[in-house]
């Protein structure tokens, strides 16, 4: 069989979850053969570019997917959350395998979790999602953009850069960073980014042989999850990422969907919870919901547009 070309980005994370399916894969086919290939993203040469604004708009995923549909590489391995929500032409996501930890992490100095933290101390996140609601909670710390990689993001809270950063928990545990973390939160506090913790597995739309060797790695039960996670996302986005939490769980033949769009001031949110028969349907009454309920005020003050299809909204 040939050796099957798998693109990755190449930071330790990208690395790690790429080596994760591989090594699933290989329970599959013990004599699979693969070659990666470390590619270089616009996301990874802007580092001072906010990752707001970077996140499932292309930037950590357009290297790749070029790659692929130049066919210098077989498969690609993304961070699911990073895949914008319109499909590229010509690619397909062949297998979401199953989902690591949904939750956001607190890593702080001394071992302090938020409520403890002095007041003006300095917190480093990367998401405005993620600062939103951090500031409903703790209006009174300093809240910093952060960008890098997991280590070097932590390695600012050791040397006093920072007193605290706020990461996936996904990545920590991941990476064996997990004894890091002073504070998990409940997502009824901090509802995760859509997709948060799944990964995604990309091929050529046209290899069918490729997407039915990578589909045995899928998990019903996570893609019909992350489908109606971004079916919100994708109802309620203009161009740039906006402060949008949901979270999906399946409850029988229904999907149960936990969504919020977040004021970045923290002095504003709406959050719903639906369920639907469908990943489809759940995430696309719980955008029709929160659009009703205020968050198309708030996504105005953010001078982005709601893109509402299908007549979802009023």
């Amino acid at each position: 069989m040939a050796t099957v070309r798998i693109g990755t980005r190449a930071s330790a994370l990208a690395r790690w979850q790429t080596d994760h399916v591989i090594a699933l894969w290989r329970e599959r086919e013990p004599g699979l053969a693969v070659t990666i290939v470390d590619l270089t993203t616009q996301g990874d040469d802007l580092p001072e570019a906010p990752l707001e604004v970077m996140e499932g708009t292309g930037f950590f995923t357009s290297t790749l997917e070029r790659a692929l549909l130049e066919g210098r590489i077989d498969v690609a391995v993304h961070s699911m959350k990073d895949l914008p929500t319109a499909v590229t032409p010509g690619l397909a996501v062949a297998a979401i395998p199953t989902r690591g930890p949904v939750e956001d992490a607190l890593c702080a100095r001394d071992g302090l979790k938020l409520a403890r933290l002095p007041a003006g101390a300095r917190v480093g996140t990367s998401s405005v999602r993620r600062t939103a609601q951090l500031r409903a909670l703790r209006a009174d710390l300093d809240y910093r953009a952060l960008r890098g990689n997991v280590p070097t993001r932590l390695s600012r809270v050791a040397a006093g850069d920072l007193d605290a950063v706020v990461l996936a928990r996904a990545g920590l545990v991941r990476l064996g960073l997990a004894e890091r973390v002073t504070e998990v939160f409940k997502v009824e506090a901090v509802l995760p980014a859509p997709a948060q913790g799944a990964l995604a597995l990309q091929a050529r739309a046209d290899d069918a042989a490729l997407i039915r060797r990578l589909a045995t790695m899928d998990h019903e039960g996570t893609r019909q999850a992350v489908a109606a996670e971004r079916e919100v996302l994708r109802l309620l986005r203009g161009g740039c990422s906006v402060p949008v939490g949901a979270l999906a769980r399946l409850d029988g033949a229904q999907v149960s969907v936990d969504a919020g769009v977040f004021a970045p001031a923290g002095d504003r949110r709406v959050r719903v919870q639906v369920t639907g028969a469908s990943p489809e349907a759940a995430g696309a009454e719980a955008a029709c919901q929160l659009l009703a309920r205020g968050a198309r005020e708030i996504l105005a003050a953010l001078d982005r547009t709601p893109k509402v299809a299908g007549g979802v909204g009023p």
